[in-house]
């Protein structure tokens, strides 16, 4: 027993001094005065989403960006996603409608679609949005000149995330907790070890010399997180990455509930931990339970201590993520035990009902 909260009280500690990481050097796109006026493509996969769809082209409609192409690929939708975007592109000569009804064997289906894209995209940058993203237009050039001053071939950003009910703010929170205590983000940039990588698919800015030379959307066709093997798959190659946290720059409304937010985050939990199972289910025995073994063998004292780094921890995540540190720390034991949930779904979900997202099985 002393072995194991000697193990659970360590754990806190790296915990705390991974968030303190990524609080103290988090790294902002500072918003200013274009220095190029290189060719961006935005590229959008769209799969049934008539009601995200027309605020996301809403924001980028607002810049006058001569500079820019806006391609959406309508993914086989069965709703008004194809016509929203038909009657945008009829205002505005830069947006174009691409229409895909077939999805390969052995392609998952975002995939083949950012694949698709990218063969119709002219620009000298690629950026990849998820189509229930909200961004302020000059954030986009401003990140562009971002990477060339950095020299980075491929910059991601987690959105802040917002959420409007408690079903969300019941789980959404968990994917930041787990990232910012496990991963420092600046190592991203500063190491080249393929193992210190993180993307997220929602925003992917990619010079389009070197994506067309890997072509890491086909290189990728069947993985279901993509964007994580995306940015390994570009260390690998010697190519340097960068992950972000954004601000009111650039938001996204994940999912719109509890339900959504349980079945989403069952399909790629396990890749904030290398893919393994087992390894997600230790640590949130760790997280969520350790504390017993700390009282048993410590007592109070110590356990207080322990209290406190654990909900300082919950704080500097939620500085870095720009959520509200109230309401992540009145939800906290809720949110633990959801992570074991979604563990149960996708446990249930990997070996015996397999993963359906958006009408298609995900392998």
């Amino acid at each position: 027993m002393m072995t194991l909260s000697l193990m659970v009280l360590g754990f806190a500690l790296v915990q705390f001094s991974v968030a303190l990481c990524n609080t103290i050097f988090r790294t902002n796109i500072p918003i200013g005065l274009p220095s190029s006026d290189s060719l961006i493509s935005i590229l959008i996969p769209a799969r049934n989403e008539e009601h995200n769809i027309a605020r996301l082209l809403g924001d980028l409609v607002e810049s006058k960006d001569a500079h820019v192409e806006i391609l959406v690929l309508d993914d086989d939708s069965d709703d008004q996603t194809a016509a929203v975007v038909a009657r945008f592109a009829k205002e505005d000569s830069r947006i174009n409608l691409i229409r895909c009804d077939n999805l390969p064997a052995g392609w998952l289906g975002k995939n083949f679609a950012c694949y698709s894209l990218s063969k119709q995209a002219r620009g000298d940058h690629f950026l990849f949005l998820d189509a229930d993203v909200r961004i302020k237009p000059e954030f986009i050039r401003s990140t562009v000149d971002w990477m060339q001053k950095n020299n980075h071939g491929l910059i991601s950003v987690f959105p802040k995330q917002e959420m409007h009910t408690v079903g969300e703010k019941l789980t959404v929170p968990i994917m930041n907790y787990i990232l910012l205590t496990l991963l420092p983000l600046p190592l991203v940039r500063w190491s080249k070890y393929a193992s210190l990588a993180a993307a997220n698919g929602q925003f992917m800015l990619f010079e389009s010399s070197v994506y067309q030379e890997l072509n890491p959307h086909e290189k990728e066709k069947g993985n279901k997180v993509e964007d994580i093997a995306i940015a390994r798959y570009y260390k690998t190659n010697k190519i340097s990455v960068a992950c972000l946290l954004g601000d009111e720059s650039v938001r996204c409304r994940m999912y719109d509930g509890y339900s959504d937010s349980i079945k989403g985050f069952s399909k790629n939990i396990t890749e904030f931990f290398g893919g393994s199972l087992v390894i997600a289910i230790l640590f949130w025995f760790m997280t969520t339970w350790g504390f017993i073994s700390v009282v048993i063998s410590f007592g109070i004292k110590l356990s207080i201590a322990y209290l406190v780094v654990l909900i300082s921890t919950r704080v500097l995540v939620s500085i870095a993520s720009n959520q509200n540190i109230f309401i992540n720390l009145l939800y906290l034991i809720p949110q633990q035990l959801n992570i074991g949930i979604i563990l149960i779904m996708a446990f249930k979900s990997k070996y015996f009902t397999g993963f359906l997202w958006k009408g298609r099985a995900i392998q």
